[in-house]
């Protein structure tokens, strides 16, 4: 029953994330993540430092949430975003987010997997270019390197 209400609960999210206003992109981010994870406060922080105004979430039903969202298994970020009707997955940065608001493509979202090191909201070094998907194509594809 509990999976059921939240299936119910995020197909509710996408529906509310929709703009105010067609041609401009909101500013409002729902951002679900496990209780317990610090990464993802960071995330939040980030995506507020660049005028998002971001509410967190906690909930320990990200996988089914993902699957819902059509995210495959090996393509899942750590926490998960609404906004302006699109799916965020992971620690995408900014410009990789702004891109997909102004263009507005027809997919589902953008996703990070997993957690690289010097992603937004992560500790450590940029080792190497972040490989970004686009969510909605089976197999995802390639959405943007940054």
């Amino acid at each position: 029953m509990r999976k059921i209400i939240s299936a119910a609960l995020f197909g509710l999210a996408l529906a509310v994330a929709a703009p105010a206003f067609a041609d401009q992109p909101s500013r409002d981010v729902t951002l679900y993540k496990a209780p317990q994870c610090g990464c993802c406060e960071g995330y939040a922080d980030y995506l507020r430092q660049n005028g998002f105004e971001v509410t967190v979430k906690p909930t320990h039903e990200l996988p089914q949430m993902s699957r819902l969202a059509g995210i495959p298994e090996n393509f899942e970020g750590c926490h998960l975003s609404m906004i302006d009707n699109y799916v965020v997955s992971g620690h995408v940065p900014v410009a990789a987010v702004e891109r997909l608001l102004s263009e507005k493509p027809k997919i589902a979202g953008i996703t990070l997997p997993g957690m690289p090191q010097g992603s937004p909201g992560m500790s450590g070094v940029k080792t190497q270019p972040f490989t970004i998907y686009e969510i909605g194509p089976v197999p995802p594809t390639v959405y943007a390197v940054e």
